[in-house]
């Protein structure tokens, strides 16, 4: 039987997180800010080891700064990111995006951070320990507590493997991709047709670096059986990593040492980076590591008293660093839907309507453009054609292109994803329509992203999105970006 504890820590609480990687960390963050009382419970013990180490503009500009933590990680010492270098397409030559290149982000805010995922995770769960947030570690969920037709709480187990019940008006899952408390909120978790690679990675010191201005970028390289990534971490270490088709299991199954060697091997570039480097063989970046790269998402991203963010609730392939940028905006819209039904200032329908169908857009948008993008023997500016028609920009091609990569892409139609991808191959448009649920409301829902307009500073643009006046229902941000309030 459960029980609660004897410190009586898990009374009278709004809302309980599992997870407290980006996702429940901003959340958290966020809802605790407006004087909730947020308790957030992890399973491991901070800091510990996380894939995804490259952020795009948004995170570090306006979840970071939303969050207050934005001098924490400039101060980290982290690799400063100009953009991304590709060697991708049909150019035989690389070729580099600079965020700056972009009017929405110039020089003040056109970079982002390389980061090591155990120190940049550590400074959001501070940051939103700071903010009014109770952290425990070491705490596993096991189950969730329904009333009826609602999800009332959670049962845990503590470090001490003693069980307890913690009851709220919320329960937020952050808890990644392996989640299992997904399942409560019903639907189905669908899988892509179209994305379903699997991704060996390792460490490496003393790799070669880009020419400058460009050493701290991404480098992102296609070879045949798939494509590379290339992350300095630091002057010496380096994050790489090969995503491969499936049917490449085997191969890794069989020796991963191997396997990761071999397609390093295949890819002249890399070679040629790694020509002087050795792998880490000990430590957290020890391991050859493998991950399913299999972009799904949720049917149900939320139900009465439930809501599904981050990798819990979608995840779409890596190859423009889009994870930390999902899971960062999807905290901030789940924060502000309930902030705003704890606040009594709109109803629970409308507010996890508004969550749901800007994060089905934002989640869209990047699985859209990834299915142009895996053809790597296109023209450099078929790219930014695609990205300039999928997000339905009033800006050039190029900028377009930038924007979308930076996680500031900003349509301005009522169109759905799936008309969008009717002239694209059958099997993309199948997984696409798959992707958002029957609704009469979707189109228009989804008819904006997450930036405003060109001239207003970057912060404030992520911070409070585009105003929709094409459906009566849709909701806009609170002047401090944390809540939802109706169009006038």
């Amino acid at each position: 039987m459960g029980t609660t504890t004897p410190s009586g820590l898990f009374n009278d609480i709004d809302v309980v997180v599992i997870g407290g990687g980006p996702a429940g960390s901003t959340f958290a963050s966020l809802v605790a800010k407006r004087g909730h009382r947020v308790a957030l419970l992890e399973k491991e013990t901070f800091p510990r080891y996380q894939i995804g180490e490259s952020l795009l503009p948004s995170t570090v500009h306006g979840i970071c700064r939303i969050t207050g933590v934005a001098d924490d990680v400039a101060r980290a010492g982290f690799v400063r990111k100009r953009g991304g270098t590709l060697k991708w397409g049909a150019s035989p030559e690389p070729w580099t995006l600079a965020f700056a290149d972009s009017p929405i982000m110039g020089e003040a805010a056109g970079y982002s951070y390389q980061v090591e995922r155990m120190k940049f995770d550590q400074i959001l769960l501070d940051g939103a320990a700071r903010n009014g947030a109770q952290v425990h570690h070491r705490c596993t969920v096991t189950g969730v507590v329904e009333d009826d037709t609602r999800v009332t709480g959670v049962r845990f187990l503590d470090e001490n493997r003693v069980e307890h019940t913690v009851r709220a008006r919320y329960v937020v899952d952050a808890s990644g991709n392996t989640s299992r408390t997904h399942r409560h909120v019903g639907g189905t978790r669908t899988y892509s047709d179209f994305f379903r690679n699997l991704a060996l990675f390792g460490y490496f010191e003393g790799g070669k670096r880009l020419p400058e201005p460009n050493s701290g970028n991404v480098f992102t390289v296609a070879f045949t059986n798939g494509w590379f990534w290339y992350i300095p971490l630091s002057d010496t270490l380096t994050s790489v990593g090969a995503v491969v088709r499936p049917e490449l299991a085997p191969r890794i199954q069989e020796n991963r040492q191997e396997a990761l060697t071999g397609f390093v091997q295949e890819c002249p570039t890399i070679r040629d980076y790694l020509a002087h480097a050795h792998r880490v063989t000990t430590g957290p970046y020890g391991q050859i590591r493998v991950r399913k790269d299999y972009s799904y998402w949720n049917t149900k991203f939320w139900r009465p008293g439930m809501v599904l963010i981050g990798d819990a609730a979608c995840f779409v392939d890596p190859v423009l660093s889009s994870g930390v940028h999902l899971a960062g905006y999807s905290g901030l819209l789940a924060a502000r839907s309930v902030n705003s039904v704890l606040e009594n200032s709109v109803t629970e329908e409308e507010a996890f309507t508004e969550f749901e169908q800007r994060y089905r857009h934002e989640y869209g948008i990047f699985y859209e453009f990834l299915s142009v993008f895996y053809n790597s023997h296109a023209e450099r500016d078929s790219y930014y054609w695609s990205a300039k028609q999928i997000t339905n920009s009033a800006s050039g091609e190029f900028e377009a292109f930038i924007n979308l990569a930076a996680g500031m892409g900003s349509p301005q139609a009522a169109e759905t994803v799936t008309d969008r991808l009717r002239h694209h191959s059958s099997e993309v448009v199948e997984a696409l329509a798959r992707l958002e649920p029957d609704s009469p409301r979707n189109a228009a829902l989804l008819g904006r992203t997450t930036v405003a307009s060109r001239t207003a500073p970057v912060e404030e643009e992520l911070l409070h999105g585009t105003e929709r006046t094409d459906f009566a229902g849709a909701l806009r941000a609170s002047p401090d970006g944390l809540s939802w309030i109706r169009q006038d």
